[in-house]
């Protein structure tokens, strides 16, 4: 019987006041209610990354910095990803961006998609992230989740503070199809790369 697919959701905010918890945990919950995947919680604050300073990516020239080879050493153990991410600017946080170009042939040829968070569900910086996935070789997911308007404000702190499970019902349709895309095609790019 084959290995199942080991899925990073990754936290894609390092600020002391992030929302990024809430939607993390609701989505990990989620992954480990299904048979079909492992799952794996990966928090940007345990990594001491630097900007980004290196001679090049690690496609082109070995990485020096320590911190970052340990980041290599973490993403390499996944066969995809799910972002959770807000919208800064009409993109992703630059923490999350940093640690995208502190890597780089460890996310090639693997699955990618988002839960976003924000006024619009951080639409455009989910659109953003795909973009620079596709510089990294990954393979970009249609289905994503979107934590927008009345939803957002209804459980983030400086609205009513809810729990997700409140709009749960708007989110598990989006969060059942980022999953299913995900596992199939960290299957598929499985088994193209054995």
């Amino acid at each position: 019987m084959a290995q199942l697919p080991n899925i990073a959701i990754i936290i894609g905010s390092t600020r002391d006041s992030r929302f990024a918890d809430k939607p993390a945990a609701w989505m990990l919950k989620q992954a480990q209610a299904r048979g079909d995947m492992t799952v794996e919680l990966v928090d940007l604050r345990d990594f001491d990354l630097p900007l980004f300073n290196e001679m090049g990516g690690n496609k082109f020239v070995p990485t020096q910095d320590p911190a970052a080879l340990t980041w290599q050493a973490k993403i390499a153990e996944f066969d995809g990803y799910i972002f959770v991410t807000a919208e800064y600017n009409h993109s992703v946080t630059g923490a999350l961006k940093n640690a995208l170009d502190q890597a780089y042939v460890e996310w090639n040829r693997k699955p990618m998609g988002a839960i976003g968070y924000g006024g619009l569900g951080a639409a455009r910086a989910v659109e953003h992230l795909r973009n620079i996935a596709v510089e990294l070789e990954m393979v970009p997911v249609r289905g994503a989740v979107h934590i927008a308007g009345g939803d957002f404000m209804s459980v983030h702190p400086l609205g009513a503070n809810g729990p997700i499970e409140d709009i749960e019902d708007h989110l598990l349709g989006g969060a059942k199809e980022l999953l299913n895309d995900i596992v199939w095609w960290a299957n598929a790019a499985k088994a193209a790369k054995a």
